[in-house]
Parts: structure tokens; sequence; C-alpha cells
């Protein structure tokens, strides 16, 4: 079929439509993203206050060490599942999957209510979020890739976490201080890393939308681990000079 040769004018303003079709495509998944996270958040905090609150529970995620780590890998595997089994399942499932993530999360981190007074748990809480949003726009913006410092965080993550498990029976407060100035700087890293990475994803999936959903679930949670892994370091830093 013959088509009428396009003026530059047209050309540019079609070009211009495209961008801002991108745009608000980008816009829209990480709304999506960032509700999540938020809702994951809000799950969190309610779990953690409730199993603060009961001491029945509390037993349960720290009565013994050995049932603690068991915890704590069922959180890792349901994580690593969600991200792995991204492409394989539905958003729903995802969703629900994530929903429980951040309820064990809570119940992991469920002594932060009684160890921190409310002002402590505010102001880190309010660090954290500044600290995150704006690592998070660094990497929304940024134009290098940032994909091979992102594998060098991943693999400090990995040290980090083994030497987290360890401790957990060691209990040597010299390493538990190494660990928690490793996972702030680690995680302020990754944030950037992966919001860069969402971004991708985002201009991926732009034209199918369960992949989208899918996708926005699995950014939720990758975000999520970052900003409670930021919370918790600032936390115990800014607990510990009051």
């Amino acid at each position: 079929m013959s088509q009428f040769p396009q003026s530059k004018s047209s050309q540019l303003d079609l070009d211009y439509a495209r961008d801002r079709v991108g745009d608000k495509t980008i816009f829209n998944f990480f709304n999506t993203v960032y509700a999540w996270m938020a809702v994951g958040l809000a799950v969190t905090a309610a779990v953690g206050y409730v199993f603060s609150q009961n001491d029945a529970l509390r037993q349960i995620v720290y009565g013994n060490r050995f049932g603690h780590v068991a915890i704590v890998l069922g959180a890792f595997a349901i994580a690593w599942s969600v991200q792995s089994a991204a492409a394989r399942i539905g958003a729903t499932a995802a969703t629900a999957l994530f929903i429980l993530y951040a309820a064990v999360i809570g119940a992991l981190i469920s002594g932060i209510f009684r160890v921190y007074p409310i002002q402590t748990l505010a102001s880190a809480f309010l660090v954290t979020g500044g600290t995150f949003a704006g690592m998070s726009f660094v990497g929304f913006v940024l134009k290098r890739d940032l994909t091979k410092i992102g594998s060098y965080l991943i693999m400090a993550f990995w040290g980090l976490f083994i030497a987290s498990m360890v401790n957990i029976f060691m209990q040597n407060d010299a390493m538990g201080w190494v660990i928690t100035y490793g996972v702030l700087i680690v995680f302020i890293g990754l944030t950037a890393y992966q919001t860069q990475k969402l971004k991708v994803w985002a201009e991926q999936s732009a034209h199918d939308g369960d992949a989208a959903g899918r996708m926005a679930i699995v950014g939720a949670l990758i975000l999520y681990v970052a900003f409670i892994n930021i919370f918790l370091s600032i936390l115990r830093i800014m607990g510990s000079r009051r």
C-alpha cells in the first residue's frame, strides 16, 4: 500500500508522542512498584508489632537459634522463588508470595519494637526513606550502566548474608558491626542499581500487561528487601548512639 511521505515536523510529533507513551508506561510501572512496596512495609510493621506484644509468638521466632535460622532461610526461599519464577507464575501468585514474605520478615524483626523506643524507630524510618528515595532517583536518572557495579554488590551481599548466618551463633559484636555497615553500604548501592534495572524491565514489558504486573511485584519485592536492610542497619547505628 502506498503511503504519503511524512514531513519532518510530523515525524518529530510522532517521535514525541511515542516518548510520552513510553514515559507514561514507566511512570505507571514505578507507581505500581512503590505502591506494592508500601503495602509490604505496612504488612511487616503490623505483623512485627503483633508478634512483639505476644510472648508465645516471640518465643516461636527467638526461642531457638536454629529455629530462627530456619525462618530466615524460609523467608529467603520465598523471595528467591518469586524472583526466579516470575516468568512462570501469575501476578496473583506473585503478590500472595510477596505478602507472605513481608509477614515473615515482620515476625523476624518484631524484636525491634521491644528494643528501641518509638522515637528511634520513627527517626530511622525517616532517614531510611530519604536515603532510599535519593538513591532510587539516582538509579532512575543516571545514564551510566550500573550492571558491573551491581554484580560486585550482589557478590558482597552473599558474603554478608553468610557472615550474618554464622554470627547468629557466634554473637561476635565486632563482626556484627562490620556486617551492619557492610549491609548499609551494599544496599544503598543496590537501590540505585535495582532501580535502573527496573526501568529496563518497565520498557521491555510495556506492551504486555500481564508481564508488567508480574515484574512490578518482583520489583516491589526487590526494593522492599533493600529498604528493610537499610532501615535495620540505620536503626542499629542510631540506636547505639542513644
